[in-house]
């Protein structure tokens, strides 16, 4: 009967634990905090773009949206307003429910940067002033979410689990 050598421990140490077929074991995603901070951050990310979604299409209405757009020089604004309202209630439905997590974040960060270069950057930093805080805050919240992923706690996750 052999022992294992240091130099197999410091292996196997480095590996982490193995399974019974001796390969690394897999981690299954990240913790249970970590998990509720990603849920915390998409539920309230979420909740944000559906309100600035719903405020674009039901609250100001989807013509004085577009008004709005071209005043702040959004390129072709009839179309991007529209597209806009569409990716702030469904991007951020997504993001509460945790399905398609990453591509959303993407979408939404990158709305954010346009919306930042477009409009918000000339105002300087503070948002009372109209400046790119708040779009900024948004912009590398979702952007945080597409590099992390959505946590245990979504459907992505489901999925992921169902698919292994």
């Amino acid at each position: 009967m052999t022992t294992p050598t240091t130099e197999s421990r410091a292996n196997r140490d480095e590996l982490g634990p193995l399974t019974a077929d001796r390969s690394p074991a897999v981690p299954s995603g990240p913790g249970p905090s970590t998990s509720l901070g990603l849920l915390l951050l998409r539920l309230v990310l979420g909740a944000v773009f559906i309100a600035h979604g719903v405020q674009k299409v039901w609250i100001n209405g989807i013509p004085a949206t577009q008004e709005g757009f071209a005043g702040m020089g959004v390129p072709a604004p009839e179309v991007m307003a529209i597209v806009v309202a569409a990716l702030d209630i469904g991007g951020g439905a997504l993001l509460v429910l945790g399905l398609g997590t990453r591509i959303v974040g993407v979408l939404l960060a990158v709305n954010m940067v346009v919306a930042m270069v477009l409009v918000h950057l000339p105002a300087g930093f503070f948002a009372t002033d109209g400046g790119y805080e708040f779009v900024l805050t948004l912009a590398v919240a979702s952007l945080a979410l597409a590099l992390t992923g959505p946590g245990r706690f979504a459907i992505d996750a489901a999925f992921r689990r169902r698919n292994r």
